[in-house]
This record gives structure tokens, C-alpha cells and sequence, in this order.
């Protein structure tokens, strides 16, 4: 497709230069220009970027001792704390390649991602450790290290962290490693090929599979927040999304690097802790889930809290109503800007320039996830065929080519045969396109619901949800319906306020704004609608439960 976008947005340049440096090189500079400068907030501990590249020659040096080399890969399953960026620079400086883990993973899950990377060794929280009891014999894993909960704490402790615990079992201690002498030599020599992360996911299909992010896409797509967002002196980036999920490795640490501004950590997200580091550090950019603005919003504290500063305020990962958008800047005089990306896009695909506001699409009623960010080359396909190519404002499958797309899956070439072809990454996403470049995000390929032949998208009826005053959160999903074939089921959390509120009189709202065939049959009131850590509503959950009490209903049903 042209790119109209370029010349409507002189601000926008068509692409970013791609040098052979890496995110290590970057770092490298920034604590040898400004070494005092504060380079991460965790609570009330602060850590120059002197000192945090000091810290990663110290681990280094350890990891070393323990025998990785170049091209090992770890799995790192920490939370948001600094030494998750410590250990992921350490293992870069030594040239091995970091498996990111998500903290709720369980045994068969770790033993799935362990096993297929090949891992050698882990770094995980102590809280943790005891999962990986049954993982030892059960993949190549030789070495465990672990980090203390209240590594680096300082402050009022806050009650989500763990209470401190003991682990002595075949393990290594983070803070004994840290006590190693420094490398004294550069960094291994890593390339902008070299593969940084294998990312674990689902991604368009079937089991995980590890996504080879390169120092490459890396170090382009923090680029492309730096230079868009205008990030620089007078920046703080509150870090919402999890450092062991792509959002949080490109817009949490890489974006801070690549632009020399501060990273605020907060262990996990939590409403109240992100409202008050907001406005003592004097945040200005983060992104987050949706889900997060909501629990902010809807958190007692917001009255009582300044977020002038948070001007660059993105929501990635899940849809966006304008109702959502709307209700947050009259709560907090801010904007929620869209980004979209994948695990695969490396984070940020398209964006909405930072002080323009994005359009609604008049035919589904979805708001703009921005226009393709510099570089990257964006088509829409027919659902029916990949080789058609849809015109402006028609539906079809998103595709993506360019620097920050990632080379393929590690060890499956038939998965990268089919979600990569001729440079172009088919994404599994409903999309359109205007002519002036905004693109819109219909909805999941696999998300559609069909009821009597008609197709319903459910972001569009999640959108007409948002738009009562009584939901905070709300997911749609299709169940199976004996005469439809699948209808149409909607979970709500309310708000607070908002107890009061019927199941039915949702329903009624919704249906005097959508045709009657998306109008959901039912509605269900949650206490909260289930999520990934990352913030992502899981429909999928509902789903597979909604049919599992439709099989436990049936007459003869076996017990359970």
C-alpha cells in the first residue's frame, strides 16, 4: 500500500536508521556520558547508570564461573524488580540469550519452555524456586539461581511482596554472584542478528513457540518509541508491563536506554503503588494494558492524585473503547494513546502519533490502534486468500514487514513457513485501513462469532458495554447454541459505585445500540473478568468455561 501517513505527519520519517550497534552499546554510552544519572526508580532505591552497568560486569563475571557461553540459553522468571535488567544485561555481555518466563507458569508450562529452548539454566524469584523441583529431571536445566524478593527494596513494604523465604536446594545465590570480581573486557561481540530473546508464544497458532526477538528488533523498535514520543531529558517511564513480556522489554527497559531517561519499577502492577509513583516521580510515559488504566480509574485514590506529568500515556495489548479513552481524561486530564504490536512485531507495530488523537472507525465503531510506525510496511488481506490484497476500508487480515518482525520460531520452520511468508508476518487480526493510514483492529480471526450465519465481532459489542456508566470491565465471547450454532454471551465486572446495577438492564442498554443479531442473549456479572499478567482479557477462559457448565448441565452428564 502508499503511504499517504509520511506527508500528512512530516514528523513521522519513513524509516529510522539501522546501525550494527545493540541495545549493550547503548548502555555502554549512557553510563560513560552521564554516570550519576539516575537510570532505574524501585521504590525508594536508586541506581545510576554507573552503577547498574557495574553491577552487570560483577553478574557476568559469576554467570561465567558457573560455565554459560555465548549462544547458552537462560530462562529469567522475575518480576519487575532491577535485577531482572541487571541479569538480562549480564547474559548479554557474555553473549547467551535470554528466555523470558512468565511468573504464573506452572510445571508442565516451564517444562514445555525450558525443554524446547533448551535451557541450562534458570534465574528466578525465591517465592518461585519450588516449581522447578519436578522441571530438574525433566529438561537439560542445570543451574538455578536465585533472587531474593526484596532484592534491592527500599520503603514501605507493600502487601503483595512475598514474605522473604529460604532456599538452599542445588541452588546460586543472585546477591553471592554479584559479589564476583568485574569483567574487565568489553562485551562479546553480538551482532544485530545475534538472536537477545526467545518469547514464548501462542502466536496465530498451536502450542508455544519461541519467537527469535534479535539485538536487531530490539534495538529498532526502542528507536521507534524514542524517536516518535520525543522521549528525553525531563522523561520518566513508569513501567506498567511485565519485563518478562515484549511490551515491557521494549517500552519499559529498551525505550529507556535507547532515549537515557529513567525507568520507574514497581515489582508487579498495582493500581495504588502506579498512582503514587506516578506523581513522585513525575512519570511522563508508560505503557500499559487497558486493564491497568481501569484499575487506576477506578482506584480510591485517583481524586486525591496529580497526573499532569503523565502526558505520553499508551494502552497496548487489548482493544480500546473512545468510551474507556473518554472517561479516564475526564477523570485525569490525560489522553490514553493506542499502540498495537505483537510478540513478533516486537512490540509496537503502529501507533498514534503523540499529540494527535485517534479517529473512530464509522462502520465497526473501533478506535484507531494508530498509523504504521516507521519503517514497517503494512497490507491487508482477504480472509479467504492471503494473495489478495483488500482496498482501502475493507476488512481483511493485518500484515507486517519490516526491520522489527523477527526472523522466524526457534526450531520449527514449518510454524515460520506459515505465519511468515515472503518477509510478510500474517498477524491473525481482523483489520482496516483508511486512506490516510489509521488502522483499525476489528477483532481475533479466532474471536469471531458466528450466530445464525451473521458474524459478530466482539470488541464491537465489548465497545457498546463500555459506554454504560456501571461497567469497568466486560469480555464477549461465542458459546454454543443448539439453533445458532453460537451466540452471543457477555461478562461485566461493575464498578465499584456500580453494585446496584442488573445483568438485564445491560442487556437492555446494549441492544438499543446494535443491530439485534449482535445483541448479547445473556449476560453474566463477574467480580473481574480474567487476565494474563500482561493485562489481556482471556476469553478463551470464558469460553472453555461456559461450555464446560453447558456439558455439566445436560441430562446424563458424567460426574465429575
Amino acid at each position: 500500500m502508499p503511504k499517504p501517513w509520511i506527508t500528512l505527519y512530516g514528523h513521522v520519517p519513513d524509516t529510522l536508521p539501522i546501525t550494527n550497534r545493540t541495545i549493550v552499546d547503548l548502555l555502554i554510552e549512557r553510563a560513560r556520558v552521564a554516570p550519576t544519572q539516575p537510570a532505574i526508580y524501585y521504590f525508594d532505591t536508586e541506581i545510576s547508570w554507573h552503577a547498574l552497568v557495574d553491577r552487570i560486569r560483577k553478574l557476568g563475571a559469576g554467570f561465567q564461573d558457573m560455565g554459560i557461553k555465548p549462544g547458552d540459553r537462560v530462562g529469567v522468571m522475575l518480576q519487575n524488580l532491577p535485577a531482572f535488567v541487571v541479569v538480562q544485561f549480564a547474559l548479554w555481555w557474555i553473549g547467551a540469550v535470554v528466555v523470558p518466563l512468565n511468573v504464573m507458569y506452572r510445571t508442565q508450562e516451564l517444562i514445555h519452555h525450558l525443554g524446547d529452548s533448551e535451557c541450562t539454566a534458570v534465574v528466578v524469584l525465591q517465592s518461585l524456586a519450588d516449581r522447578f523441583d519436578a522441571v530438574l529431571g525433566a529438561t537439560s536445566l542445570q543451574s538455578i539461581v536465585t533472587v531474593d524478593d526484596e532484592e534491592d527494596f527500599a520503603g514501605d513494604r507493600p502487601a503483595f511482596l512475598p514474605e522473604p523465604i529460604s532456599v538452599t536446594k542445588g541452588t546460586h545465590s543472585y546477591r553471592d554472584l554479584l559479589s564476583s570480581e568485574p569483567i574487565n573486557t568489553m562485551p562479546y561481540q553480538l551482532s544485530p542478528s545475534d538472536v537477545a530473546y526467545l518469547n514464548y508464544t501462542s502466536g496465530t497458532t498451536g502450542v508455544a513457540k519461541g519467537a527469535m526477538t534479535t539485538h536487531g528488533n530490539l534495538l529498532y523498535n526502542a528507536s521507534v518509541y524514542g524517536e516518535w514520543l520525543h522521549l528525553g531529558d525531563g522523561d520518566v517511564n513508569v513501567v506498567f508491563a511485565p519485563l518478562f513480556h515484549i511490551t515491557g522489554s521494549v517500552s519499559g527497559v529498551a525505550a529507556s536506554i535507547y532515549a537515557g531517561i529513567p525507568m520507574a519499577l514497581l515489582y508487579r502492577f498495582d493500581a495504588g503503588i502506579a498512582l503514587k509513583t506516578i506523581e513522585r516521580r513525575r512519570a511522563t510515559f508508560t505503557v500499559g494494558a487497558i486493564t491497568t488504566y481501569l484499575a487506576m480509574m477506578n482506584h480510591a485514590d485517583i481524586s486525591r492524585c496529580d497526573l499532569s506529568s503523565l502526558t505520553k500515556a499508551y494502552s497496548g495489548g487489548a482493544p480500546v473503547s473512545p468510551a474507556t479513552v473518554e472517561r479516564f481524561r475526564s477523570v485525569t486530564g490525560q489522553y490514553i494513546y493506542n499502540v498495537y504490536g505483537l510478540t513478533e512485531s516486537t512490540s509496537p507495530a503502529t501507533m498514534v502519533p503523540w499529540r494527535n488523537e485517534a479517529p473512530v472507525d464509522p462502520e465497526s465503531g473501533a478506535l484507531s490502534v494508530g498509523i504504521p510506525v516507521p519503517g514497517l510496511d503494512v497490507k491487508i488481506v482477504s480472509l479467504a486468500n492471503r494473495l489478495q490484497e483488500q482496498p482501502f476500508g475493507t476488512a481483511g487480515e493485518l500484515a507486517l514487514r519490516g526491520p522489527q518482525i523477527v526472523p522466524g520460531y526457534w526450531k520449527r520452520p514449518d510454524e515460520t513457513a506459515k505465519a511468515i511468508q515472503e518477509g510478510w508476518f500474517y498477524t491473525g487480526d481482523v483489520a482496516v485501513m483508511d486512506e490516510q493510514g489509521w488502522v483499525y483492529i476489528v477483532d481475533r480471526v479466532k474471536d469471531m462469532i458466528d450466530a445464525s450465519g451473521y458474524k459478530v465481532w466482539p470488541r464491537e459489542v465489548e465497545d457498546a458495554l463500555y459506554l454504560h456508566p456501571a461497567v469497568a470491565e466486560a469480555a464477549v465471547v461465542g458459546v454454543p447454541d443448539p439453533y445458532r450454532g453460537e451466540t452471543v454471551k457477555a461478562f461485566v465486572a461493575l464498578r465499584a459505585d456500580q453494585q446496584a446495577t442488573t445483568a438485564e438492564e445491560i442487556r437492555l442498554f446494549v441492544k438499543e445500540r446494535l443491530a439485534t443479531y449482535k445483541v448479547p442473549t445473556s449476560v453474566e456479572i463477574v467480580s473481574e473478568i480474567p487476565k494474563t499478567v500482561s493485562g489481556k482479557f482471556l476469553r478463551r477462559v470464558l469460553r472453555e468455561q461456559e461450555i464446560k457448565n453447558q456439558t455439566d448441565q445436560r441430562p446424563n452428564a458424567p460426574a465429575h
